[in-house]
């Protein structure tokens, strides 16, 4: 799956005991109705961030995982996070926008005549 939008947050590099590394990014996607997304960055994912910054337009290609989790008390409880594994600038191309053709130059006038306002046979219940 991808996402598309401006990136809204990046947070700092998070180091676990184990090793382990991870980095956050917010995800402002482009939509009627914009979505802040957290992105997480794993292992050496995280360098993927390294030359983008808050306002740059990307197209983020992700994963969706899921995860259940059983609390103290018998709970089970299920999580989802979103990693990414690539990213690329959007350099405006017209994969988010839409197209419209151009209207015809020189296209000979239509006549507005209504062609099924003679037909008798017709049908239709309205």
């Amino acid at each position: 799956m991808e996402l598309t939008g401006t990136i809204k947050k990046i947070s700092d590099l998070q180091t676990f005991n184990s090793g382990f590394q991870k980095k956050e990014m917010v995800l402002l996607t482009e939509e009627q109705y914009p979505q802040p997304i957290n992105i997480e960055f794993l292992s050496e994912k995280v360098d993927l961030l390294n030359q983008y910054k808050v306002g740059d337009k990307v197209r983020v290609f992700i994963n969706i995982r899921g995860r259940e989790w059983t609390s103290p008390q018998g709970d089970v409880k299920y999580f989802n996070s979103i990693t990414a594994w690539r990213m690329e600038k959007d350099a405006g191309s017209d994969f988010n926008e839409p197209t419209q053709a151009a209207p015809a130059q020189n296209a000979p006038a239509t006549d507005n005549k209504n062609v099924f306002a003679e037909d008798e046979d017709d049908d239709l219940p309205f």
